[in-house]
């Protein structure tokens, strides 16, 4: 009991802080579902340098009182830098590299505790097995698991909606400290020597062609839990919510895979699983069902949970004999943060869209094509022709993409591109800007034409009926989110637009693929970097008008329309300035109530049952439609 609990508790811990920190840090970064990709990197690579850690200690130390030693001492100092808030000083000015900037933050942050908490269950899982020889150590890591599942789970139902920002770290930094304690006394407990049987079987070394296969089932089970995440949260909101649902299963994945063998047979699992392969590659190739969101979810959801159980029920088949157990873990480890890397930092820079799910997909067949062939000779059959389909849909998606695509681009804010249809020189020639699966603006680049207002910002649209009814004068305009700059085509000669931007490439495709910023007769000034920072940070503008339209594809920015967000809008405002929010979206119910009332302009509905979205508590479920 005292190991489990131990176990248990450090793995609560582990992935109690990884929402936690990521949620206090998201407004930092633009609300951009890429800053939970990042964190995942980031936690990845500390497990692996904390499971290295657990196997040099017990490989390289010996002696009980050296380990103790060596342990006792970095978990005081991490015990020293609580709590764990990150530092305002940490907060971007806006030009900074986001991916570096998050690694270097999360590391100065939460770096040494999290480290301790994830060397924690191998280095105990070693003191089991010296304990109890007979017993079978790898069951721990179902505990450890579980533990997970249960942080994930209590994260965004009791502990979000219940305590804000500071009590949330106050009492996790507390629970460290009782960590701290549970791991030392069970650090003595464990035996002083280790069994002469365990020093004996060491003579035989783990091959490489093992090291090899762990490393691509524990990798392939990453890239799905990541490129799935990227898939399902680009379109919705970055929110814990819906980080923590794929990583749930992920690690429920782990608990019915190492809790004994039971649960995964290749053999009954086969059908399932190459079906699912299927289902994901056809939904990845049809646009059709792009929108469909209870069929997206149904589908990925159960196939990331499929695809994890087969890579991880591979793994405990092929797990080695408890005196490598620390090894194991580690080369475990190592595949996890390789697939963090491949999608985090990797993909962005080698492709121009989101083509890791579809490469995930194949690299998944493949390896179940591998394994099932010794099956029967119909599973043999059936993965081989699933291998080619997946293939085909992914190449197909990739094609797609580029379809009547002039400019296509990948950076930490998402996917751009820029769309053309029709001839140079014809009415009907356009040019159209799409965030990941979204249109943020077109224009009509004929020169009768070009500076006609279109889309979501036309004569009658609610931003519209905003400006036009501050005319009377010279009006100064702020927009967060630039897209194609269409607003701009509203201004005056004595007009000020100003236009808060987040990402650079937005802002040179503007200027270069569209006019309407060149066009305008108004003054136009570009502000670079989250526009709720920069807001915080300049005087006040004076503004007749702020509108706030700032979506990563179809997500939203939860941190752009919270109270505090409100209120630093507020601070721009000249008396009697309109505050307009766009609200349009396919998931989510921004609108309180459906009556339709003059230029456009809806009445929210009072919900006084619903607590008002703050920085420190939001709730997406409410709003889901």
């Amino acid at each position: 009991m005292l190991h489990a609990g131990t176990i248990f508790l450090s793995s609560f811990l582990l992935f109690l802080v990884q929402p936690l920190i990521a949620r206090l840090i998201l407004p930092w970064f633009g609300g951009s579902a890429a800053v939970w990709t990042t964190c995942m990197l980031f936690f990845q690579a500390l497990l692996l340098a904390g499971y290295a850690y657990a196997h040099l200690l017990n490989a390289k130390v010996r002696g009980r009182t050296r380990q103790l030693a060596i342990h006792g001492l970095l978990i005081a100092l991490a015990l020293a830098v609580l709590p764990i808030a990150p530092s305002e000083s940490w907060k971007p000015a806006g030009d900074e590299e986001p991916v570096t900037h998050i690694l270097l933050l999360l590391g100065a942050t939460v770096g040494l505790p999290y480290f301790l908490l994830a060397s924690t269950s191998p280095l105990v899982q070693v003191w089991f097995a010296r304990a109890r020889p007979g017993e079978n150590p790898y069951r721990l890591f179902a505990v450890s698991n579980l533990a997970s599942l249960v942080a994930l789970l209590g994260y965004p139902f009791l502990v979000e909606p219940f305590f804000s920002a500071r009590q949330q770290v106050a009492t996790w930094s507390w629970l460290f400290a009782a960590f701290a304690v549970l791991c030392a006394v069970t650090a003595w407990d464990a035996p002083a020597t280790r069994p002469r049987r365990e020093l004996e079987a060491e003579a035989a070394p783990i091959r490489t062609s093992q090291v090899i296969l762990w490393l691509a089932l524990a990798a392939t089970g990453s890239v799905l839990l990541l490129a799935v995440t990227n898939h399902l949260t680009q379109n919705v909101a970055s929110v814990p919510l819906l980080w923590l649902a794929p990583l749930t299963l992920y690690l429920a994945s782990f608990i019915v895979t190492f809790e004994g063998g039971r649960f995964y047979r290749a053999e009954t699992l086969w059908v399932l699983l190459l079906a699912w392969i299927a289902a994901m590659g056809w939904l990845i190739a049809d646009a059709d069902f792009r929108f469909e969101l209870p069929l997206q979810l149904g589908v990925f959801l159960p196939g990331l949970f499929l695809g994890c159980v087969f890579c991880h029920g591979e793994l405990y088949r092929l797990r080695p004999v408890p005196q490598h157990l620390t090894a194991f873990y580690l080369i475990v480890a190592a595949g996890g943060a390789l697939g963090g890397l491949l999608v985090a930092v990797l993909a962005p820079l080698a492709f121009s869209g989101y083509y890791e799910l579809g490469i995930g997909l194949v690299v998944l067949a493949l390896l179940a094509s591998l394994r099932f062939a010794a099956v029967s000779a119909v599973a043999r059959l059936g993965s081989l022709a699933v291998l080619m389909a997946v293939a085909g849909c992914a190449v197909y998606d990739g094609l797609r993409h580029q379809q009547d695509v002039r400019i296509a681009t990948r950076s930490f804010y998402g996917v751009l591109r820029v769309k053309e249809y029709g001839e140079a020189g014809l009415q009907t020639h356009l040019r159209r800007l799409v965030h990941g699966t979204i249109m943020h603006g077109e224009q009509y680049m004929d020169e009768g034409q070009r500076r006609m207002l279109t889309t979501y910002y036309h004569d009658k649209s609610g931003i519209g009926a905003a400006i036009r009814s501050k005319q009377a004068r010279p009006v100064r305009v702020g927009v967060i989110g630039l897209g194609t700059g269409t607003i701009a085509a509203y201004g005056r000669r004595g007009d000020l637009y100003r236009f808060y931007e987040i990402d650079s490439r937005v802002i040179q495709i503007a200027q270069t693929e569209f006019t309407y910023l060149a066009d305008s007769e108004a003054k136009i000034e570009l502000a670079l970097g989250d526009a709720r920072l920069t807001l915080e940070r300049e005087p006040p503008q004076a503004l007749d008008v702020l509108a706030v339209d700032a979506f990563s594809s179809d997500a939203i920015p939860v941190h752009l329309i919270t109270r505090e967000a409100l209120g630093a809008y507020l601070r721009h405002l000249r008396p009697g300035g309109i505050v307009a929010f766009h609200v349009s979206n396919r998931f989510l119910e921004l609108l309180r109530h459906k009556e339709i009332v003059d230029a456009g302009a809806v009445p929210a509905e009072d919900r006084p049952e619903w607590r008002t979205w703050t920085d420190d508590y939001s709730n997406l479920v409410q709003i889901l439609k």
